[in-house]
């Protein structure tokens, strides 16, 4: 896979699968805009790309609840490197998980403050809906592009307490993932959503079952990602594709 030439602007970049793919791009050959709230972080991530002098990585302070900010990423993209050619939407998490929120205290759904649910919707379905609406005005011109959404498997299973979460993934997956592709398609636009099972960015990923028996190393789902982009999955598209290890095929009601 050879990335020169491409630009790719990846949301959630200072951390987990976001980082992950910021490397595995720029080491393509690939510029890479990584896209965080944590300035710090991010410039330290953004200078050890850059170092290993492959492609070339900047960081932009984004957060993808703002508008402004996202347009204000997309502007800084054109402007570095001339074009948007990938934009992975990673940036989001289970907001009662991310917002710390005390389930002795609140332990069920209406007993959780609604903004708590509002940052979760925000962050994971509003953001990639502003990012895809401020990037396909640029690749609406270059008539080309690839848009990556990431799902997830609770799209699919649904959860109790943090509905936030399986409400803007299933939202992803099937709504916005296709709806981009139609509009695109005249465009030469593509859209995917990549929908990860467990994943071994946390270590209570471990205890999700699977019929393969493991949790995904995250460097599988970017290999999947990055075919996606590369010149061998220029076919797939307007698919959410499942990468779970089985999770979604196992029978409900026994153990696996």
């Amino acid at each position: 896979m050879d990335f020169a030439g491409k630009t790719a602007i990846a949301t959630g970049a200072a951390s987990g699968m976001g980082l992950l793919f910021a490397e595995n791009f720029a080491e393509l050959g690939g510029n890479i805009v990584m896209c965080d709230v944590n300035e710090t972080v991010l410039n330290e991530k953004v200078n050890e790309i850059n170092a290993k002098g492959n492609g070339k990585a900047i960081g932009v302070i984004c957060d993808v609840r703002d508008y402004n900010a996202v347009c204000n990423a997309r502007d800084k993209a054109v402007e570095v490197f001339g074009s948007i050619d990938v934009m992975c939407n990673f940036a989001g998490g289970t907001a009662v998980r991310m917002q710390k929120v005390d389930k002795e205290k609140h332990p069920e759904f209406p007993d959780v403050p609604i903004d708590v649910y509002d940052w979760g919707i925000d962050v994971n379905l509003k953001g990639p809906f502003y990012f895809a609406h401020a990037v396909l005005k640029r690749m609406r011109e270059q008539k080309s592009g690839l848009i990556i959404n990431i799902g997830s498997i609770t799209g699919q299973e649904g959860d109790g307490y943090g509905m936030d979460y399986p409400t803007s993934k299933a939202g992803l997956m099937f709504g916005l993932t296709k709806s981009i592709a139609q509009y695109g398609a005249k465009y030469g636009i593509r859209c995917v959503c990549v929908s990860p099972g467990p994943v071994l960015t946390r270590a209570a990923m471990a205890n999700m079952k699977t019929l393969l028996g493991r949790a995904a190393d995250p460097q599988e789902i970017i290999d999947l990602i990055l075919f996606i982009a590369s010149e061998k999955g220029q076919f797939i598209n307007g698919e959410n594709i499942m990468i779970d290890g089985g999770r979604n095929s196992a029978p409900r009601d026994c153990e696996i």
